[in-house]
């Protein structure tokens, strides 16, 4: 992936039209010389942590990817969720595979619940090298304060385990981001998702007071379509994004020594725009309307 951000990246302070994104990418593949390198191309390894990652939420679309590809990458994966029957091969990045049963050697997968300390402790039974907070749903599901509890568990078991690096996913229009969010979005924040942004600011909040190592990390309208490879940081009006693009910058937060949004809140996107049509958790399982 392309992080077009930091001193050798685009800094993007404005939508992107589809035209313009693909003259930029064209631009970032053939001009530049310094761009990011996936781990997959390093003749050696650049990272510090090698790499047992610890996934919560893991049965959530963006989780499954950081599940899936951090496997692929030949990571240990321990994933936590309430769900565990749900972790399958993710649309995104699964190709044909899409959906089917996902089992690895390196795959452990602990069914509990993050608001329950002694749940997150089994994950630290492993040694953990970073962690991948990746958790969602409605807040009449499981409460109004479940992003941020969960979090600080997690958290406290971090310290007590010395693991200090961490990727958390929130959402555009979090924290300081509101106005990159497009107006109708603001409208649902303002509205029907009011408590769960409440929940995602006091879990932000949390983060930042919490003296690991974190990168907030805010995407954009999320889809469920194949990577693009780019993943634009951005300070304009964000634009949609795979959640397989928003899982390589989670692996990447947590794995490189020398990630450069460590201690920040980048928001990110694949594709510039002015609005989107918000990927909603059930519809794209395939699950029909309740």
């Amino acid at each position: 992936p392309l992080y077009q951000h930091h001193p050798k990246y685009h800094l993007l302070t404005a939508p992107l039209s589809m035209k313009n994104h693909s003259v930029l990418l064209a631009v970032t593949l053939l001009g530049s010389t310094n761009a990011f390198v996936s781990p997959q191309a390093r003749s050696t390894s650049t990272t510090a942590l090698d790499a047992t990652i610890a996934v919560f939420g893991a049965s959530g679309l963006t989780a499954q990817e950081c599940v899936y590809q951090g496997l692929k990458e030949g990571d240990k994966i321990v994933g936590l969720t309430r769900n565990p029957s749900k972790v399958v091969i993710p649309k995104g990045s699964g190709g044909a595979d899409a959906d089917k049963s996902l089992s690895d050697p390196n795959l452990t997968m602990i069914g509990g619940d993050v608001t329950n300390p002694a749940d997150v402790a089994k994950v630290f039974e492993n040694d953990i090298d970073g962690v991948i907070v990746a958790l969602g749903g409605k807040t009449s599901d499981v409460g109004d304060s479940m992003l941020t509890d969960g979090t600080k568990n997690i958290m406290a078991a971090m310290k007590e385990n010395n693991v200090k690096r961490m990727a958390v996913v929130t959402s555009i229009g979090a924290g300081d981001s509101k106005d990159q969010a497009p107006f109708a979005f603001k409208m649902l924040m303002m509205t029907v998702m009011k408590k769960i942004f409440t929940d995602k600011n006091n879990q932000e909040a949390a983060v930042k007071a919490s003296g690991l190592e974190y990168c907030i990390v805010r995407p954009g309208g999320l889809t469920v379509e194949p990577p693009t490879g780019v993943i634009n940081v951005i300070e304009g009006e964000a634009g949609s994004i795979p959640r397989a693009d928003v899982a390589q910058f989670c692996l990447e937060a947590v794995k490189d020594a020398d990630f450069p949004y460590v201690g920040k809140t980048p928001c990110i996107s694949s594709v510039g725009g002015t609005s989107w049509v918000k990927d909603r958790s059930g519809a794209a399982r395939g699950e029909m309307p309740k």
